[in-house]
């Protein structure tokens, strides 16, 4: 008598977890990619920046060498 209405939703199950797998893959290549995106463009140290704005202008040579021992 109620043998038939399961059978509806039987085809659903595998892309309920086709869907879920994709996500975890995702997730996955998704933070591997952001890690190594980090890693290519290394940041610069403060000492570094302090020279740029040095040999920019935009500090004078008292100012440079003030911060550069603070920062040392």
């Amino acid at each position: 008598m109620f043998h038939d209405m399961g059978f509806g939703w039987m085809g659903f199950g595998w892309i309920f977890w086709l869907i879920v797998i994709a996500i975890i893959v995702y997730l996955i290549i998704k933070t591997t990619n952001q890690k190594q995106s980090e890693n290519v463009y290394p940041k610069e140290t403060p000492l570094e920046i302090l020279k740029k704005r040095y040999a920019k202008g935009e500090i004078s040579k008292e100012e440079y060498e003030r911060i550069k021992k603070d920062i040392s």
